[in-house]
């Protein structure tokens, strides 16, 4: 596996906290952060045609596996420091983003084009890039000013989650983690603190009917990173127990921007074990709003949401051969809402879209309900 890590779709999974911080240590000390001045930089095709085609073109360490990988991918190489290397795929946004250009004609250009369009852009910017580059690519091209872009080791940052868990929730239960380019995420399990976090929302599912799923459910937390610029440092609170993690309440998190430290992420997780107690009763409210048109609510949650259509329609059509069209509470609708997530992974959707979208069905719970509980069907 360690011999794949250059291959963009690589990914890898975790079952316990060790081997995920040992991964992420060995990561951090073989990666490699690198500041040149943004016109130095230089990039070019890569393809059979290229120049770059044999491995000797390229920086010391830069195997043909991973060139011939990077030309079935994104297709472009990049010097830096006077040493060329494959572009992953994850730094494209941040590429351009040094370039100041962007717009979905870009990707339809040839490969010169493209990169023709990027090398005149880049030479028009004094100001310094910070390259990361790990497991043989280039992975992200940040700004160099630490007011744009803080690094945030990821070893780091899980030592010093689980030492304030270790703090605040005795006996947690790491339970699995997860690792590709562009994000890394990890969940424990909260059993001991189940009574005082869950007591009275669990007694409320019990006395509706529903004390089988009230004793499934296990208060938890993900934690959730990225070096490559799509997700900022952060951890929500969770309800494990069901088929898929129940995302609820807002996050806390840390940008990599503005000087941030670990420190401040430390500080941070303060507040979110603060509002786990005010997540769940939140959710508890939602057992006591009934919608007369659950699937119509439901409906224009999840286009209000711009939910991904075809796992969405899926969801909605389970949710109405279950409930028909009688009422039902918002609790229920929420509870169904998971339900996109778990079609998205059957279609084996990337791991950063999914966290994107349990966080926004986890908006719902903020919702005015009443707002989207309308007669009239709508079409999404």
């Amino acid at each position: 596996m360690q011999q794949q890590r250059f291959q963009d779709c690589y990914s890898t999974t975790f079952s316990s906290y060790p081997s995920m911080l040992s991964y992420h240590e060995m990561q951090s000390q073989a990666s490699l952060w690198t500041r040149c001045p943004v016109n130095d930089l230089y990039v070019e095709p890569l393809d059979l045609a290229s120049s770059l085609a044999s491995e000797d073109g390229f920086a010391p360490g830069i195997s043909k596996e991973a060139v011939y990988d990077t030309m079935e991918n994104l297709g472009l190489a990049i010097r830096v420091n006077g040493a060329y290397y494959p572009v992953r795929e994850t730094a494209y946004r941040s590429l351009l983003g040094r370039a100041k250009i962007g717009g979905t004609a870009l990707p339809k250009l040839e490969k010169q084009k493209l990169a023709d369009v990027l090398n005149n852009c880049l030479q028009l910017f004094k100001r310094e890039a910070l390259v990361l580059v790990r497991d043989e690519k280039v992975s992200a091209v940040h700004s160099g000013d630490d007011a744009d872009y803080s690094v945030l080791p990821i070893d780091e940052l899980l030592k010093t989650l689980q030492m304030k868990l270790d703090a605040r929730f005795p006996g947690n239960v790491f339970k699995e983690g997860y690792s590709d380019h562009s994000v890394t995420s990890a969940m424990w399990e909260l059993p001991d603190q189940k009574k005082e976090l869950l007591g009275t929302y669990a007694k409320m599912l019990s006395a509706m009917g529903r004390s089988a799923e009230a004793d499934k459910m296990v208060p938890g937390i993900r934690f959730t990173t990225s070096d490559t610029g799509i997700a900022s440092a952060k951890v929500s609170a969770l309800l494990l127990g069901g088929a898929s993690p129940i995302h609820i309440g807002s996050c806390v998190a840390v940008d990599h921007r503005n000087h941030s430290r670990v420190e401040k992420f430390e500080k941070l997780l303060d507040s979110l074990f603060v509002q786990f107690g005010d997540s769940i009763k939140r959710m508890q409210g939602l057992l006591q709003i009934w919608l007369n048109y659950p699937v119509n609510a439901m409906t224009r949650i999840c286009k209000k949401l711009c939910l991904p259509k075809k796992p969405a329609l899926e969801a909605i059509r389970m949710f109405e051969d279950a409930t028909g069209k009688g009422p039902a509470t918002a609790h229920d609708v929420f509870m169904a809402l998971q339900e996109v997530l778990f079609n998205m992974k059957a279609e084996k959707a990337p791991q950063s879209k999914i966290l994107l979208v349990e966080e926004n069905i986890a908006r719902t719970l903020s919702m005015d309900w009443e707002e989207y509980d309308l007669a009239k069907g709508v079409d999404y």
